[in-house]
């Protein structure tokens, strides 16, 4: 992975303060992958990007990923930490795209969905059949072609259980113990928020830096950027102790 330069990273923020969400997140793929093509990033299953933003997490702000989550029985608030590197490298090396459930005269294909298959699922009236028509690949019932509104409940359940087994990192869901209760509490860990939150501390905290070393030196901000984070520390406290 090419790590973008503090200019690049700014750059990255500056875009996403005016975006929704899921525009965020789009932004930080790209620069998890710059080389990737922008149009070929919607389109690849959703745990793959997920493991993309645990290895850009890991990349900019190292392993240990701090977790806060409210119990939902009592609400005490519960920390606990995740390693970013194990749970990218948990989430990569599935090659398959199309998943396969053949049972009970049944036989039938289906696309791991994208992100932008759930974006557009999204904004139709029935979220669900809309996702089953974009991503089924082929359905036939016993030699019959069949369409995606032909299938029964139980094998639309079985597609579920086949893409969650082929793709787990597209709902990435934490079950935690609570030290007070005992109960257990079911959280998604979004990783696209939880990234840009990180970015936007980082980057609020590095134009305070330039801020504080152009008064003092008078240089611009490219070339406070192209300091090491180590230098930038050591003239701040320079500045500090003047």
């Amino acid at each position: 992975m090419a790590i973008t330069g503090a200019a690049g990273l700014l750059a990255a923020w500056e875009a996403g303060l005016a975006e929704a969400p899921a525009g965020r997140a789009l932004l930080l793929h790209r620069v998890a992958r710059p080389d990737a093509d922008a149009g070929s990033l919607p389109v690849l299953p959703v745990g793959e990007r997920e493991a993309d933003l645990f290895a850009l997490r890991r990349a900019l702000f190292g392993e240990r990923m701090q977790v806060r989550v409210e119990c939902r029985a009592c609400g005490a608030d519960m920390e606990f930490e995740l390693d970013a590197g194990e749970v990218a490298q948990s989430l990569t090396g599935r090659d398959e795209t199309v998943v396969r459930v053949a049972e009970s005269g049944w036989d039938v294909e289906f696309r791991l969905p994208s992100v932008a298959d759930l974006t557009a699922a999204a904004r139709a009236a029935d979220p669900r059949g809309a996702l089953l028509a974009r991503c089924l690949v082929s359905a036939v019932h016993d030699g019959t072609a069949v369409t995606a509104g032909d299938l029964p409940a139980p094998v639309q359940r079985r597609i579920a259980e086949a893409v969650e087994a082929a793709d787990p990192g597209a709902d990435l869901t934490l079950n935690v113990g609570c030290p007070e209760c005992g109960r257990p509490t079911r959280a998604e860990l979004d990783i696209a928020s939880y990234l840009w939150t990180e970015l936007d501390a980082w980057a609020r905290d590095v134009l305070l830096d330039v801020h504080l070393l152009a008064t003092a030196y008078g240089w611009s901000e490219p070339e406070i950027l192209a300091l090491s984070p180590l230098r930038r520390r050591y003239y701040l406290e320079l500045c500090a102790d003047v």
